[in-house]
């Protein structure tokens, strides 16, 4: 066996290092690009609870609503109780403004939501506990700190491009979501 990488067939030696070192991939780009690329899949799933919590803030107005001007809502405890669930769903709207914006404030405000969320064993423990993970891990902290959006700003060129499979599952959910709704009128 030979010591040598200029080897004949006969002297290959399969567990031999190669005689090029390695090199480390260089990443170019400025510090703020830097930034941005490594907390940008953790910022769009962070801006993605904000789409959560739209759905859910449409859900509960339209549950509101509908019973108040389609059934014609008269006692005073159904006209209470749908308000409660309308104001609900315009609170959820604006905090999932909030959190598309990377708002700190919405993540303070989702991280009660989420705590809440919790009690709804076995998936709504599990999904509201990785909101709560989004939301107050390191990167998340980041994602949603005043130094972030500075970055955000040098860096508006860089942007999360969503997959395919990722969007069409989101329609299916939406069509999900808008048949419930048709078959409760239907059945209501």
């Amino acid at each position: 066996m030979g010591t040598s990488n200029d080897s004949t067939p006969d002297d290959y030696n399969p567990f031999q290092a190669p005689s090029t070192p390695f090199e480390p991939i260089e990443v170019e780009g400025t510090p703020a690009e830097l930034i941005r690329r490594e907390h940008l899949s953790h910022e769009a799933s962070a801006k993605s609870i904000g789409s959560l919590y739209v759905i859910g803030g449409i859900i509960c107005l339209v549950a509101a609503i509908v019973p108040a001007f389609v059934l014609g809502a008269q006692r005073a405890a159904e006209v209470q109780s749908l308000a409660v669930l309308g104001g609900v769903g315009v609170v959820m709207c604006v905090l999932a403004t909030g959190l598309y914006r990377l708002q700190s404030w919405a993540r303070y405000a989702a991280g009660v939501f989420s705590g809440i969320g919790l009690l709804g064993f076995p998936i709504g423990t599990i999904i509201n506990a990785y909101i709560l993970y989004l939301l107050f891990s390191s990167k998340g902290a980041m994602v949603f700190s005043d130094e972030y959006h500075q970055v955000m700003a040098q860096t508006p060129h860089i942007k999360y491009k969503t997959s395919i499979l990722v969007k069409i599952l989101f329609v299916i959910l939406l069509v999900v979501i808008g048949g419930m709704f048709v078959a409760m009128l239907l059945v209501g």
